[in-house]
């Protein structure tokens, strides 16, 4: 088994590479990263560079690993799924160098698509398979999980890592996953209380050996089980009220509170041991209570805040640090520690501080995200990412604003129920006055019916569209053009002086856009008749 006592340089290196790999441009071993992942999603131009300098940084370590001349390892788990992890890479790669070729004549159109979602899952799946091989290789680095302590050790490997992914998912959804799940038409107590009936059905057959003798911890890990799906089918029967529509609820939190509970008088072998469990039950306790008080008194049952509130990051933190103290608590790494005379809380502070950088990883990942998919001027917590349609339940500011004595009233991005296209607002009657209503501090401008859309359609079947991104002008006059991010009140106040120099619009209507700008927020905002040429 070992040669040598110790890894040598070229081990270490491997090791140092792999993980470089996983935090440069892939996440682990030859995954990649979700720092890649999100260059690929929101179609960013630093995707195919880092994407190949991963994979150099991946190969190599792979090399690496199987090299070295220092210590020697049997065959484990960790050396074969690196196999596949490199198959994986070497699929992603070849399909990415398929799709940069741009081949879309032919055959090439018909499969295209369906190797566009192929590459999208390999990337998605990459990331928690990774995070598995990074396991495996700690596990085999100590020679854990080995004979009597391998269902130990998957019982707190595979559960504190769902703990750490629960987090993450919350992570998520708090600060841009809440246009997704409005799209969903339901709550994210919905998804949380399937989940949980699931896994509930699952350990309610799994903690026990049937038809053997109940040992140890067997009982106590099996009422668990059905303590999860029976509240989980309660769970997914209050998310949504009597009409139908999405309801939150606090079934979940209570769900982790209670395995918390249990956890915190898991009886243990080692003292050393019961405190890890003691702390670890105590965290996920704070877990299950900060989240009901989020739902109850922080957000009072509504879905979210325009702006995350501070105390909502408690919950994903505390999931985090559960799941690593839970990873950290089993047998053999407890006995090691206790022969090492190492006391629990500086192995608990350990753990805390490996919490808070994961967590802190998450959300950098996530703020990258969040600043390239969406332009200045738009929120994540209420609209779509760029290239999707705007969420339907966003918040709106309402224009009005009368030409030529027409009236209607439409919403942009919601408009009229025959406008398939977000962010055009449509002109509709031949007499009275116009009403529109427009996200906040947006000016538009108007267009005729063969004047081209940014996407090359032309709006078809009105005289005139109201954009985004313009001013107020007549006719097929498209320049000059506002930049994507939002503009200041001066800013636009500036170009309605510049557009009345030239004669474009009139005093009046220069008047219209600084009432505008004036009164952005809340309420409507009247930019007053047009008084310009025609």
């Amino acid at each position: 088994m070992d040669t040598h006592p110790d890894p040598d340089f070229s081990l270490w290196l491997n090791i140092s590479d792999w993980h470089g790999a996983r935090r440069t441009s892939y996440t682990r071993k030859v995954s990649r990263k979700p720092r890649l992942i999100e260059e690929q999603i929101i179609r960013s131009r630093w995707h195919v560079p880092l994407q190949s300098f991963g994979a150099i940084i991946a190969i190599l370590g792979y090399f690496l690993g199987h090299m070295h001349r220092g210590r020697q390892f049997a065959h484990n788990i960790h050396a074969s799924f690196a196999t596949s992890l490199m198959l994986m890479l070497l699929v992603q790669s070849a399909i990415g160098i398929y799709l940069k070729l741009h081949l879309t004549k032919g055959i090439h159109s018909r499969i295209r698509k369906h190797i566009v979602t192929t590459h999208a899952i390999i990337g998605k799946v990459m990331p928690v398979v990774s995070w598995v091989q990074m396991l495996f290789g700690g596990i085999v680095a100590q020679g854990f999980c080995r004979g009597d302590h391998l269902g130990q050790c998957l019982a707190h490997f595979i559960m504190g890592s769902a703990f750490i992914g629960y987090g993450i998912v919350l992570t998520i959804l708090l600060l841009v996953g809440q246009y997704w799940l409005r799209r969903t038409g339901r709550s994210q107590e919905f998804f949380d209380s399937l989940i949980i009936a699931a896994w509930g059905c699952v350990n309610t057959f799994t903690e026990h050996r049937w038809g053997g003798p109940w040992v140890k911890n067997d009982l106590q890990h099996t009422s668990m089980g059905i303590v999860w799906w029976c509240a989980g089918l309660v769970g997914i029967w209050l998310s949504r009220n009597r009409g139908g529509r999405p309801r939150r609820n606090l079934l979940p939190g209570i769900v982790i509170l209670m395995t918390g509970w249990a956890m915190s008088a898991h009886p243990q072998a080692l003292e050393l041991s019961t405190m890890v469990h003691s702390v670890f039950g105590y965290t996920l306790m704070a877990a299950g209570a900060t989240r009901i008080i989020e739902i109850s008194f922080v957000l009072r049952d509504r879905t979210a805040f325009p702006e995350p509130n501070s105390f909502q990051y408690l919950p994903p933190f505390l999931l985090f640090a559960s799941g690593f103290l839970f990873m950290g608590a089993t047998e053999e790494q407890i006995q090691l520690l206790s022969d090492a005379h190492v006391t629990h809380v500086s192995y608990i502070l350990i753990l805390y501080s490996v919490s808070f950088l994961l967590f802190l990883f998450v959300n950098i990942l996530l703020h990258l995200y969040a600043v390239n998919a969406w332009p200045a001027d738009q929120d994540p917590q209420r609209n779509a990412p760029r290239g999707h349609p705007i969420s339907s339940s966003a918040s709106h500011s309402r224009v009005a604003l009368n030409i030529d004595g027409a009236s209607a009233e439409h919403g942009l991005g919601i408009g009229p129920p025959s406008s398939s296209r977000p962010g055009i607002l449509k002109r509709h009657s031949t007499g009275g006055s116009v009403s529109f209503v427009g996200r906040e501090g947006l000016p538009f401008r108007l267009v005729e019916d063969d004047e081209e859309d940014d996407d090359g359609v032309s709006p078809i079947g009105e005289n005139r569209s109201l954009r985004p991104n313009g001013g107020l002008v007549n006719g097929k006059v498209r320049k000059p053009r506002m930049p994507r991010h939002k503009q200041t009140d001066s800013q636009q106040i500036r170009d309605a002086e510049t557009f009345e120099l030239e004669g474009l619009i009139g005093k009046d209507e220069a008047e219209g856009v600084e009432s505008m700008t004036d009164g952005e927020g809340e309420g409507e905002n009247l930019l007053g008749k047009r008084g310009g040429k025609k």
